[in-house]
């Protein structure tokens, strides 16, 4: 009987081992391609509210009170 081989390493062939599954690069390419697309479309739209900015180094963490309100707001004060 001739003997075979059992194991697909026995072939000498290494170039298929270190690819990954076509599946996956596949994957990853499309994935690749969303995030290029969404980066694309928020540079084109622009920052969502250009007007705005943080809240500083008050301390309070913007929970009322500070200079940074919004004029005509009086956060139920009763003014």
């Amino acid at each position: 009987m001739a003997d075979i081989p059992m194991s697909p390493r026995s072939t000498g062939t290494t170039r298929g081992r270190l690819l990954p599954p076509p599946a996956l690069c596949g994957f990853l390419l499309l994935l690749m391609l969303l995030f290029a697309v969404s980066y694309a479309v928020g540079s084109a739209a622009g920052p969502v509210a250009p007007g705005l900015h943080g809240t500083g180094s008050g301390g309070n963490g913007g929970s009322g009170g500070g200079d940074d309100d919004m004029p005509g707001m009086n956060h139920g004060s009763g003014k």
